[in-house]
């Protein structure tokens, strides 16, 4: 399998899984109504662990941009392969939110919160400060490449062995760290489901919050960029 098809298998993966354990809590009638924040927080580190394990083989199942750009930074990944991996990893992600919608249509159709539907899709903050909500990203993105960076093989990437390992990892995160802004430490997991909540035909739906929009881009890469700072100095 090209590596370009893997990552964009594994991110379409990590977005349906992930985004599906948001929709089976949030919205309306789902057997998993209400079921809480434990919930998807072990939803998305078992949607991680999914993704590796089925396209580590094929690409190292980086899944994430800001770990492409972290693995690249500290050498052990090309350059010139960034782009078709990033590009990938956008486009899987906006083909998994897209799934989410087909599977859980008829629930989004009887959900009143808008809010509720957005969240489905993308991040927000618990409480909106720009600048607190940018270093929530920052840090969680940090743990997240710098462990992974240790994690890896030196050839910049996952094999199958390391699926559980770096799922308990996102799950760690989404615990400890996920309560200020949902975590997205990962640009296309949060843009490409935004664009795609822009786009579906979804009822009653609010404005898709693209005045926050940046923050789950830009606090991801720029954590990724000093995870493989640190990597470099310490590791």
């Amino acid at each position: 399998m090209s590596p370009y098809l893997a990552e964009f298998i594994g991110t379409m993966l990590l977005v349906l899984l992930g985004d599906g354990v948001v929709a089976n809590v949030l919205l309306k009638n789902t057997k998993g109504e209400n079921s809480g924040w434990i919930v998807i927080t072990f939803g998305w580190g078992m949607a991680v662990f999914v993704a590796v394990f089925c396209v580590a083989k094929f690409s190292g199942a980086h899944i994430n941009p800001a770990v492409t750009l972290g693995l690249a930074l500290a050498g052990d990944f090309e350059w010139i392969l960034v782009p078709g991996y990033l590009a990938a990893q956008f486009a899987g992600a906006a083909a998994g939110a897209g799934w989410v919608w087909l599977m859980y249509r008829d629930h989004f159709e009887i959900t009143k919160d808008a809010n509720a539907k957005l969240a489905v899709f993308c991040t927000g903050p618990a409480i909106r400060n720009p600048l607190s909500n940018l270093t929530s990203e920052i840090i969680g993105t940090f743990v997240l490449v710098f462990a992974v960076l240790h994690i890896a093989s030196p050839e910049g990437g996952l094999g199958s062995l390391e699926a559980l390992p770096v799922g308990l990892l996102v799950f760690a995160i989404g615990l400890s760290l996920g309560g200020t802004t949902g975590y997205a430490i990962n640009p296309a997991r949060d843009l490409s489901p935004r664009l795609m909540h822009f786009i579906l035909p979804i009822s009653g739906k609010q404005d898709s919050d693209w005045g926050y929009a940046w923050i789950p881009v830009v606090g991801p890469f720029v954590g990724g960029g000093l995870a493989a700072s640190c990597f470099i100095a310490f590791g």
